[in-house]
C-alpha cells in the first residue's frame, strides 16, 4: 500500500468509551502470556478486526512503550487510550486492564497467608517453583535473540549485568544507568551531556528512603517500576536483591512464590508486588506497592504521549534506552541463577525444571498450564 493510501484511510471507528475501556477489562481478565503476547493481542482486536485504533496510532504506541520504562502492555494500552478519549481515556483503560489482574493477586495472596503452612500448599509452590525457573529462563532467551543482535557491546553490557547479578544476588541500579551511558557515549558520541543529565535525573529516584511502611512500599515500587523495559520480568533482579535482602520483607521461597502468582493471574507480570505488598502489610500494602509500580507508567504516558514524536527518534535517547534494555536482560539471566539457586536443590526440582524449559523451546505451552502442571508434579513428589 502506498504512502498516499496510509494517508487516506478514515478515522478509527468510534465506540462509546465504556465499550471501549469494557476491551480492556477484558483482555486484563482472560489475557495470558506476557507483554509481547498481550501487545499482539491489542493490534489484532482493535486495529484489524473492529477498527477503533488507528494502525499509525497503535505502532506509535508501541514504540513509545519500547523506548519509555514500565511494562510494555500497561503502557500500550495506557496509551492507546490517550489517544482515545486523553487523560480521562488513559485512566480508566490503565484501572481496567490492571484491576482485574489484581483483585486475583489479592485472593490467591489471602488463600497464600491462609493455607501456606499446609503440606498441600508447600507441595504445589514446591513444584510451581522450579517451573518458574524454567520460564524465566525461556524468557531471558527470547529478549537476548529480541534485543541484542550481533551488537558486541549491547552484548557486553548484557554479560557485565548477568555476571554481576548473579555474583551478588542484588540490584545494581547504577550498573543500568551506565550500561544506557556508554551505549550512549559510543553510538551517540556528541550527546555525552545529555548521558550525564539523564543519569543525574535518574539517580534521585534511587536514593529515595522513608520509615513510614507503606509509603516505603510505594516508593520502592516506584523506583523499581523505572527499570522495567519490555518484558515485566526485567523487575524480577531489583526485587529480589531489595524484597529478600534489603527490606527482608520475604524469604527466598516467598519470593519465588510472588513470581509463580504473577505467572498463573492474567495482565501484566509485574502484578507480582501485588502479592508482595499484601505479604508485607495486607490489602493496603498490596494496593500501595501496585500503585507504586503502575503509577510510574501512567504518568510517562500522560506527560509525554503529547510531545512523543518530537523525541522518539532522538538518537541520544534511543541509544540509552538500548543499552539499558541490554542491561535489564543481563540482569534477568543472573536472575535465573540467583533463583534457581533457591528453587532448583534436589533431583525432583531439577527434573521439573528441566521439563517445564524443554515444554517451552518445544511447544507453545501456555504458561498457566505449564505452572498447573508442575503444582500437580509437586504434589505428587514434595516429600515422596
Amino acid at each position: 500500500m502506498s504512502p498516499e493510501s496510509n494517508s487516506a484511510v478514515p478515522e478509527p471507528t468510534r465506540v462509546p468509551l465504556t465499550q471501549f475501556v469494557g476491551y480492556f477489562l477484558r483482555l486484563g481478565t482472560v489475557g495470558f502470556g506476557g507483554p509481547i503476547a498481550l501487545a499482539g493481542h491489542m493490534q489484532q482486536d482493535l486495529v484489524d478486526e473492529r477498527g477503533w485504533v488507528r494502525k499509525e496510532d497503535y505502532l506509535e504506541g508501541l514504540a513509545l512503550a519500547q523506548l519509555a520504562p514500565g511494562p510494555l502492555a500497561a503502557q500500550l494500552a495506557i496509551y492507546l487510550g490517550y489517544i482515545r478519549a486523553g487523560v480521562l481515556g488513559a485512566t480508566a483503560v490503565g484501572v481496567a486492564f490492571v484491576l482485574p489482574s489484581f483483585l486475583m493477586v489479592l485472593a490467591l495472596s489471602a488463600a497464600y497467608v491462609r493455607f501456606g503452612g499446609l503440606p498441600w500448599m508447600q507441595g504445589m509452590f514446591y513444584g510451581i517453583g522450579a517451573a518458574v525457573i524454567g520460564i524465566i529462563a525461556r524468557s531471558a532467551f527470547k529478549l537476548t535473540k529480541l534485543t541484542l543482535g550481533k551488537d558486541k557491546l549491547l552484548w557486553g553490557i548484557f554479560a557485565v549485568l548477568a555476571v554481576a547479578t548473579a555474583w551478588t544476588s542484588q540490584e545494581i541500579i547504577w550498573l543500568f544507568l551506565l550500561g544506557g551511558v556508554v551505549c550512549v557515549v559510543v553510538k551517540a558520541l556528541p550527546a555525552r551531556q545529555q548521558a550525564r543529565t539523564a543519569l543525574s535525573l535518574l539517580l534521585p529516584a534511587v536514593t529515595v528512603g522513608t520509615n513510614n511502611a507503606l509509603l516505603q512500599l510505594f516508593l520502592y515500587f516506584a523506583k523499581a517500576g523505572m527499570f522495567v523495559f519490555g518484558s515485566g520480568l526485567a523487575v524480577v533482579p531489583f526485587l529480589y536483591g531489595g524484597v529478600v535482602q534489603g527490606h527482608h520483607w520475604l524469604t527466598d521461597h516467598q519470593f519465588v512464590d510472588a513470581v509463580a502468582v504473577a505467572m498463573i493471574t492474567p495482565g501484566p507480570v509485574v502484578i507480582t508486588v501485588a502479592f508482595i505488598g499484601y505479604l508485607v502489610a495486607g490489602v493496603a500494602g498490596a494496593t500501595a506497592a501496585a500503585l507504586g509500580i503502575f503509577l510510574p507508567v501512567y504518568l510517562v504516558v500522560v506527560l509525554l504521549a503529547p510531545s512523543y514524536k518530537r523525541w522518539a527518534k532522538n538518537p541520544q535517547l534511543n541509544a540509552f534506552v538500548r543499552g539499558v534494555t541490554a542491561a535489564a536482560t543481563g540482569a534477568i539471566a543472573g536472575a535465573v541463577v540467583v533463583l534457581a539457586r533457591r528453587s532448583v536443590y534436589d533431583l525432583p526440582t531439577v527434573l521439573i525444571c528441566a521439563v517445564s524449559l524443554a515444554v517451552l523451546f518445544r511447544w507453545k505451552v501456555p504458561e498457566p498450564v505449564l505452572i498447573a502442571c508442575a503444582a500437580v508434579a509437586g504434589l505428587a513428589l514434595h516429600h515422596a
